[in-house]
């Protein structure tokens, strides 16, 4: 007889700030995305605190009275993790530890506590300890309060220094070996690219969880880990391809997501090196997601900081199967139309329409809707990059439609 599988989630909960920066649908938007995020890292939300400030306070990051309120709930309901939606700084997340006495996360570390249990190999598990030492460094004083103790005794007295500033040069040791482990396994990975040869290369980028490690199965035939979860891909997976007689190399990335720690962009950089060398940009959008637009000005915001975003592009949005919308009465005029009532067709009339066919497509990579399409202007796209490249390629590759008919 088959034992049931039991998982235990750790009981945690969630809090935000309204601000003039961040409304409350905003901040709503963004719980969601971190209840999500709990639940990946293996945390179940019990419940949601929520206040209204001009801005965080700087002692507590949120007012004494909810702060209070939080306390009793987490001694009532036996909440061990109270986790917040946006970083802490060192003094905030020291006080807020004493205040509360249990455990206490924000966006920053959550993220870091999942690419921890992603990393696979052993370059992913470097880069994650390196941001992880980098996020470490500042809270030192925080985590362990006997190292803030002076040495004494016999042979012990006269200059010498603190607990707490040895761990601080053990970490800072730490950090400088791991950035030499990286330089040396780039230097590698460089070498590993360059032997690929000239043959076109296309990668997946876009938000955590849009489908980019199906798309690539559904394409590539290949068999990368999918998963209903953020960031179930860490590591770059590259896949030769061919659609029709074309081979290409295809990429799979990290996801993005937004309020991206700056420790993690700094030390994934060189993982992004397959988007930096790609020649065209796939870049997949889950379009059943209502908050799918924010999610695409994201990935822009950090295709710039690695300098990509001038590159060849597809928008491929994917999961029309799961898209849903308000529909109402076109010829009721007291009922204004907005982003929620917009069909697919609706959509396709925006800012969308402006990127043209050639660059757009609507597809479902798990119920291969479009899927014909979609490697039609993959082909034509790598196609146009490898003529470019090799002219007297020509005739070995022709329209897609010419290639069919040959076949």
């Amino acid at each position: 007889m088959l034992e049931k599988e039991t998982h235990n989630f750790e009981k945690t909960v969630i809090v935000g700030i309204v601000t003039q920066q961040q409304n409350e649908e905003k901040l709503n938007e963004y719980l969601d995305e971190l209840a999500f995020l709990t639940f990946t890292a293996g945390g179940e939300v019990a419940k949601r605190f929520t206040q209204k400030l001009d801005k965080p306070n700087p002692k507590t990051f949120v007012g004494s009275g909810k702060l209070e309120e939080i306390k009793y709930y987490i001694k009532d309901n036996d909440v061990k993790t109270v986790i917040f939606d946006d970083e802490l700084s060192p003094a905030q997340q020291k006080n807020i530890t004493k205040e509360l006495d249990c455990k206490v996360l924000d966006r920053t570390n959550l993220i870091l506590d999942i690419f921890a249990q992603r990393a696979e190999t052993s370059y992913a598990r470097t880069q994650v300890e390196l941001a992880q030492c980098q996020y470490l460094l500042p809270r030192l004083t925080g985590m362990w309060t006997h190292l803030e103790r002076q040495r004494g005794g016999i042979g012990m007295r006269g200059p010498g220094e603190t607990e707490i500033e040895t761990d601080r040069r053990i970490v800072r040791d730490r950090i400088a070996l791991l950035k030499e482990k990286i330089k040396t396994i780039d230097k590698q990975m460089a070498v590993q690219r360059s032997n690929r040869g000239a043959m076109v290369r296309v990668a997946l980028v876009g938000y955590t969880n849009v489908g980019k490690s199906t798309l690539m199965n559904a394409i590539g035939k290949s068999d990368v880990f999918v998963e209903n979860k953020l960031f179930a891909t860490l590591d770059t997976t590259v896949r030769k391809t061919v659609i029709k007689n074309l081979p290409f190399l295809l990429s799979d990335t990290v996801g993005f997501i937004r309020k991206l720690p700056t420790q993690l962009v700094e030390s994934f950089k060189s993982t992004l090196d397959e988007v930096r060398e790609a020649d065209l940009l796939l870049h997949v959008v889950d379009i059943s997601h209502p908050d799918f637009e924010d999610h695409i000005e994201s990935v822009n915001q950090i295709l710039q900081e690695i300098k990509s975003n001038n590159k060849p592009t597809l928008m491929v949005f994917n999961k029309i199967d799961a898209y849903k919308y308000d529909k109402i009465d076109e010829a009721d005029i007291t009922i204004e139309k907005t982003t929620k009532n917009f069909s697919l067709d609706d959509w396709k009339q925006t800012w969308m329409g402006k990127l043209g066919d050639k660059n757009t497509l609507f597809i479902s990579a798990t119920e291969k809707a479009n899927f014909e399409e979609f490697r039609e202007k993959v082909y034509e796209a790598v196609r146009e990059i490898h003529i470019t490249r090799f002219p007297y390629n020509k005739f070995l590759y022709p329209d897609y439609k010419d290639a069919t008919e040959n076949e």
